[in-house]
């Protein structure tokens, strides 16, 4: 019934305490009636605005973590009531503003990945007379989609189609390969004395009746496999972010990079098994972000070695893998599982280094707890150094980088690999 969803104002709550102040003078019936006369008309005053306002606006159903989004939600009614709005909001999200009266405008910004179910937009109106305020009953709520940070991702991408409009002979990154003994089947033509015997289409020259020869083309298109560590390490914060935020982030440019170049991607996201997967193919950037963007890390050892079975002895690629390099014995298992993939793939270690070890080193030690705090920094630092170098020993390219340089290292590490495979 509509009269739970009714409360008193404070102007009814006011009015009512000066009766009950009054009945000490006037007789106590005449009060009793005022107070009646006042419950009526309040009762009166919501029923004339019973009927729920139409809200207009909502959050986006797509944001973006870290980055700021409006809020705009509008109350349209047929009558010059006053709204109140309010929007509840999850431990996930930051409202800066969650209350207004007749609109509600704020920014709401994303501080964890993944999909949420926002609840919808609060109203109550307020009666004419402003005596009471009912509640209307509010919508389904509204389901939203935190993915890593597109608009930085975004930026990039258009960094580097300026980048390479303007640099002279740009245009080769996008060419196909030249002639020659490669994988890219091209065309069959007639055999002549210069071509290796292993052209020779012995179909096409028993059908014709004179040497027939293939044509292949350069390979110059490469893989990008991206394989994604979500173990325990990768839940480690980095400041507002986790070092799976950042690896996400990085990988998010490096899709969506692959897709501006034309060349096929995939990823593999692991722990103690294979979590997500999707295999390379071309334009495929944003199927990567899709199956990816809600990962979460789980507090398990993670299996590089049956990651990298996965990728196996597929077509020559560039596989990124993104981890952390704190834990030695973690560090230990990656070395050991880098030599299967560096004979026929490029490999480059991606983690997230942490600058707060770095301050903590180099700030002057004050007191007793501060000297400790550096020494523990130092031997982190150092343990990171090792791992890295046994890494770059087993064959595969290290990048360390703060969070917000991190997909940058990696766009620049692509672009150098697929113009050394073009050399």
């Amino acid at each position: 019934m509509w009269l739970r969803r009714v409360a008193p104002t404070v102007r009814t709550a006011g009015v009512l305490a000066a009766i009950a102040l009054a009945a000490l003078i006037v007789p106590v019936w005449l009060a009793a009636a005022a107070a009646i006369a006042l419950l009526t008309a309040a009762v009166a005053d919501a029923w004339t605005v019973r009927e729920p306002p139409a809200l207009e606006g909502a959050l986006p159903p797509v944001l973006s973590r870290g980055m700021p989004s409006p809020l705009h939600v509008t109350a349209r009614a047929w009558d010059h009531r006053r709204v109140l709005l309010r929007q509840p909001m999850i431990a996930a999200l930051e409202l800066d503003r969650d209350t207004g009266v007749g609109e509600l405008i704020g920014r709401v910004v994303p501080r964890r990945r993944g999909r949420y179910a926002v609840p919808a937009v609060a109203s109550a109106s307020l009666g004419p007379l402003g005596l009471a305020r009912i509640s209307h009953p509010s919508g389904a709520p509204t389901p939203i989609s935190v993915y890593p940070d597109l608009v930085s991702a975004h930026a990039s991408i258009m960094r580097l189609r300026r980048e390479l409009a303007g640099r002279a002979g740009g245009h080769s990154l996008f060419a196909r390969g030249p002639l020659g003994l490669g994988t890219d089947f091209e065309s069959v033509r007639d055999y002549t004395p210069d071509d290796d015997i292993r052209q020779l289409n012995w179909r096409a020259t028993a059908r014709l009746g004179r040497p027939m020869s293939n044509q292949y083309r350069l390979e110059r298109d490469r893989d990008v496999v991206c394989l994604l560590d979500a173990g325990r390490l990768m839940a480690a914060p980095i400041g507002t972010r986790t070092m799976l935020d950042a690896s996400l982030d990085a990988l998010t440019v490096l899709a969506l990079a692959a897709d501006e170049l034309g060349d096929r991607c995939g990823a593999i996201a692991f722990d103690q098994t294979i979590r997500r997967a999707v295999s390379p193919s071309h334009r495929s950037g944003r199927r990567v972000i899709e199956a990816l963007f809600d990962l979460e890390a789980t507090p398990v050892d993670s299996d590089f070695q049956a990651a990298f079975t996965r990728v196996g002895n597929s077509r020559r690629a560039l596989v990124v893998v993104f981890t952390d390099l704190v834990d030695e014995a973690a560090a230990r298992s990656l070395a050991d599982a880098v030599p299967m993939l560096a004979r026929r793939h490029t490999i480059v270690v991606a983690s997230v280094s942490d600058p707060v070890l770095r301050l903590a080193v180099d700030a002057p030690a004050e007191t007793a707890l501060e000297a400790a705090r550096a020494l523990v920094a130092l031997d982190v630092l150092k343990a990171r150094a090792a791992a890295a170098a046994r890494l770059r020993r087993s064959g595969a390219a290290v990048i360390e980088a703060p969070a917000r340089q991190l997909p940058e290292r990696c766009l620049r590490a692509y672009l150098e690999a697929k113009a050394r495979a073009r050399a």
